[in-house]
């Protein structure tokens, strides 16, 4: 067994452009569940009309990279338009419903053959990122004994993590002005809110509209990465991980989202290297009658998901948390 795939495997993702995307997701999930308390189950989705929003607008419009950024982020805001207004004055669990149904639509119209002319089916869209490389100041890879990057994941590196950095600082500043207390007061108990003559709506609303447009940079960031939008990239396991990755580092934290992010690449690659080899070779040290190379590739999102349920259980804030961040109102 070679443990220094294992460790540059893990390194390597937790430091990369893949976790970067989830980082992002996961901002955006902060400012909904972790400071405002909506329970929005499809992150997936505003990350896929972000995707869709550049991939079609330099595609099919030959547009130039940033109107297709541009228009990315103003399909994010107008899902979370479209999606807000019915349900926001109702409880929180029929915009949970709402959200997760309308992520699941929007990947069934992105692949679906009658819009294929303009979204590409389920082959997606692909031939955008010529202006993105194209920028890339970098001539080679880069390795630093434990973790190794290419030339492209280099270029996605130092783009990704200073806008992450970016929205840090402004879920940072945000979160400490009025405006972030409100959001703050409405997810402990939002009637006393709006008895001090506070729009709760209005503030409801702001919050879905800024969670889901860093959601949708999340989504044109990954379109980047890929180099192609492919629908069955934008599944709700794509919620649920960037809500673990949430979870793991602490709801209503600016760093949770990120350290988290990193900590669950970390685990996912390193234990994914490690069952993969162990089950293969001559001689593995895992024998076939007890795990298969397919289960291999499987079993680490088991164990990742019996370390949630145990993190949940005996530190349901996460690392950096705090317990009494997550009493949501949920009326």
């Amino acid at each position: 067994m070679d443990i220094g795939n294992i460790i540059d495997a893990a390194f390597s993702n937790a430091f990369g452009p893949q976790a970067i995307v989830f980082a992002l997701a996961a901002i955006g999930l902060n400012i909904h569940f972790g400071y405002t308390g909506l329970l929005n189950f499809g992150q997936a989705g505003f990350m896929a009309v972000g995707a869709y929003g550049l991939a079609v607008t330099m595609v099919r419009l030959d547009l130039p990279l940033p109107v297709g950024i541009a228009a990315g982020l103003l399909a994010s805001l107008l899902l979370a338009l479209v999606l807000g207004v019915p349900t926001l004055r109702l409880r929180a669990d029929y915009l949970a419903i709402v959200t997760i149904a309308a992520a699941e639509i929007l990947r069934l119209v992105f692949g679906a053959v009658e819009t294929k002319a303009v979204f590409g089916g389920s082959n997606g869209l692909n031939g955008f990122t010529d202006t993105w490389n194209s920028l890339n100041p970098y001539t080679g890879g880069i390795d630093v004994g434990f973790a190794s990057w290419g030339r492209n994941d280099l270029w996605a590196m130092t783009v990704g993590w200073a806008v992450v950095a970016l929205c840090c600082l402004l879920t940072w500043a945000l979160m400490r002005s009025p405006w972030g207390r409100v959001l703050r007061s409405i997810r402990e108990d939002e009637d006393a809110v709006r008895s001090l003559g506070k729009n709760v709506f209005l503030y409801k609303m702001q919050a879905l509209m800024l969670g889901g447009m860093i959601g949708g940079l999340g989504g044109i960031f990954y379109a980047l990465k890929q180099a192609s939008v492919v629908p069955s990239d934008y599944s709700t396991n794509l919620t649920f991980f960037a809500y673990t990755a949430l979870l793991i580092g602490g709801a209503a934290r600016v760093l949770g989202p990120v350290v988290g992010s990193m900590i669950f690449w970390f685990l996912i690659s390193g234990l994914g290297e490690f069952f993969s080899q162990a089950t293969s070779g001559v001689d593995p040290l895992i024998p076939a009658s007890v795990m298969t190379d397919t289960q291999a590739s499987l079993i680490r999102y088991i164990l990742m998901g019996l370390g949630l349920m145990l993190l949940m259980i005996y530190r349901p804030q996460g690392i950096f948390g705090d317990r009494r961040e997550i009493a949501l109102d949920d009326r």
